[in-house]
């Protein structure tokens, strides 16, 4: 086995020989230097030249047939290998070589001297490349290492776009590429690039995600001379999409770390990553055929975590889409909580179309449960800041900066919530249990009129025709006669799918409503003219009304006292023909331009009976007289629905 003395007596002796050689080689190309390696095109390399090659190196699948002194003479680790041989053995393997026989041949052309050609797509490998050879400069001064070194500081890190490039080709060459410190000296350059003020940028690099003023057909020329274009906050978003999720992690914390950009240009630069990284994520909906759900959700759960924690950094669509996905995907644990903790906060600026989460098991159309997460995180930040003390307040902004909700915010919700509501009431496989829920959960305070929650119940009323009594009235319970509006109370009066005690209340607040604005002028007394002391023929209607007191229904204050239903302070009509104001010609009631069918007129008026016979009646002295002469002309009624 050749020793160290051996091999350097060797170089001594033929490196004469060999120098004078390379002045009589005969190249394929050139002919005068060599300036290239050739292949036969059987994955052999070799140098042509008069001296016969002396070592075969074997990278991989590729032999490269070449003279020991050039390379032992640069490299370290090829003079250990070389010295580990027989002279009868002149082959070396080395198939784990960074970067493979590309980066080994640009190692093999600097020993020789030939022409090497750097850039931003191979520069890393044979730098990887030459660490692995060992080709420092206590081999030789101004060594591969030395001069790469100097290529990546002084040229491809000061440039945008070679950074990414570089930063790109590290992946296919770790741990090399991490342990060298090529990988950690890209993120810093980009980040710092990133971080700059955008007027300072030259603003040489793509940017396609908004349109610049000339697409705009904005006249970028001001009297022949090109105008120079603004470079908007966040430029470098779309380029960085380029890289994979990890480094990409790690290139926007680094810009994070700075603490130079916004939280709004984080956000936006997420958005851009989602965009270009979630299939189908631009268009709200995630693509089913052919994604790798493994490496989607760990690109998801990555954005997740770099999510700016300032309120409002991002859309509320765009927490949705994230959501959408994370449960198309069947993400559980922090980071799904994390995005229903952020959408609670952000909550008023949802779109029912926001909410309509698909069911992913059972029988229903939409997943109302987790719905019920996001609305149940707005209550629970709204009871947070009313229960917070004034005493600990310092101390709870200097943890966590506590979100104020405002009176249009929980308005906001509610209506939301109600559209919700309306929409999802058509599905017939969706419990009651889950709309009355959802439903009370935010502030009645917070619900000024009741008509979409009127619609969404009577959506849930016809489509669950089967409902029982208590079930009916237990859904119409969430309901408000008094903050219906007129066109409300007319549909709900002539509304047959409600129970007979709520058109009872609806009647009455539209009579009221209508007798209010009937009272435009008074008296020398101060009484309204259509407020009657004995009004018997409303005693009847007025006492219906009440005894919804027990049974969990809204009830009329005692400070009313009853009308008439008519709009003057004349006589009052006890029966109804052809010259009555409140009756048509058909025989049907009207009630301040209401018409009441006599299906459900008779329905009124034949339910008195009964109600005024049932145990918990509370009625008044003048109502009893008058249902006393009527009782024995009507037919008894013994419920009522």
């Amino acid at each position: 086995m050749a020793t160290m003395e051996d091999i350097e007596g060797i170089c001594w002796k033929k490196g004469s020989q060999l120098l004078a050689a390379f002045g009589k080689m005969k190249y394929m190309k050139l002919g005068s230097r060599p300036d290239d390696f050739h292949s036969d095109g059987n994955n052999i390399r070799f140098v042509t030249a008069e001296l016969e090659a002396d070592i075969v190196i074997s990278v991989a699948d590729v032999k490269f047939y070449l003279h020991k002194f050039p390379l032992l003479s640069k490299s370290s680790r090829l003079q250990k290998l070389i010295a580990a041989k027989n002279e009868e053995n002149n082959e070396i393997d080395i198939p784990d070589i960074p970067g493979g026989p590309a980066a080994f041949e640009i190692c093999a052309k600097f020993c020789y001297g030939m022409i090497v050609t750097l850039n931003a797509h191979n520069v890393v490998a044979a730098r990887c490349a030459a660490e692995y050879l060992e080709m420092h400069d206590t081999i030789e001064k101004g060594n591969l290492i030395y001069k790469i070194d100097v290529f990546l500081s002084s040229s491809v890190l000061r440039a945008w776009k070679d950074s990414i490039i570089v930063l790109q080709t590290t992946k296919s060459l770790l741990p090399w590429a991490e342990n060298l410190k090529v990988v950690s000296q890209c993120i810093n350059s980009l980040a710092s690039k990133a971080s700059i003020d955008p007027s300072e940028v030259d603003w040489s690099y793509t940017y396609n995600m908004k349109k610049i003023a000339s697409d705009n057909g904005i006249d970028v020329h001001w009297n022949g001379v090109r105008k120079q274009q603004s470079v908007p906050s966040d430029w470098w978003v779309e380029d960085l999409c380029d890289l994979e999720v990890d480094l990409y992690k790690r290139v926007i914390l680094a810009i994070k770390a700075k603490g130079l950009v916004s939280n709004d240009v984080i956000g936006e630069a997420l958005k851009a990553y989602a965009y270009r990284r979630l299939p189908g994520f631009q268009k709200g909906r995630v693509m089913t055929a052919g994604i790798n759900a493994p490496k989607v959700q760990t690109i998801l759960e990555t954005i997740i975590c770099l999510l700016p924690t300032e309120p409002g950094s991002v859309s509320c669509s765009f927490l949705f889409n994230l959501l959408r996905t994370a449960h198309f995907l069947e993400c559980e644990g922090i980071c799904k909580k994390e995005l229903i903790t952020r959408i609670g906060s952000q909550l008023h600026e949802a779109s029912v179309s926001d909410l309509l989460f698909p069911a992913t098991t059972g029988e229903i159309a939409h997943d109302v449960d987790l719905v019920l997460s996001i609305v149940e995180e707005f209550v629970m930040l709204d009871n947070d800041i009313a229960q917070t003390n004034p005493e600990d307040l310092e101390e709870v902004v200097e943890i966590k900066s506590p979100i104020f909700v405002s009176p249009n915010s929980k308005v906001a919700v509610t209506k939301l919530v109600d559209g919700y509501l309306a929409e999802i009431a058509k599905d017939p496989n969706l419990p009651l249990s889950k709309f009355i829920k959802l439903a009370k959960m935010v502030s009645a305070s917070s619900r000024p009129v009741h008509d979409t929650l009127y619609q969404a119940i009577d959506k849930y009323l016809k489509e669950h025709p089967l409902l029982t009594k208590s079930e009916r009235k237990e859904i119409c319970a969430l309901m408000d006669c008094k903050k219906l509006t007129t066109e409300a109370r007319i549909h709900a009066i002539q509304n047959e799918y409600l129970p007979l005690r709520v058109v009872v209340q609806v009647l009455f607040f539209e009579q009221m409503g209508a007798l209010a604005g009937c009272a435009t002028e008074l008296p020398e007394n101060g009484r309204p003219l259509f407020l009657h002391e004995n009004a018997a023929s409303y005693g009847s209607s007025r006492s219906s009304v009440t005894t919804n007191t027990r049974d969990g229904w809204g009830s009329v204050p005692n400070s009313l006292k009853p009308v008439s239903l008519a709009c003057s302070g004349g006589e009052r009509h006890n029966g109804c023909n052809d010259a009555d104001k409140n009756c048509d010609h058909k025989g049907n009631s009207k009630v301040k331009g209401i018409l009441m069918p006599k299906k459900i007129m008779n329905k009124l008026w034949s339910s008195k009976v009964g109600e005024n016979s049932s145990s918990d009646m509370s009625e008044s002295p003048d109502s009893t007289t008058l249902e006393s002469k009527s009782v024995h002309s009507r037919n008894t009624r013994h419920s009522v629905s």
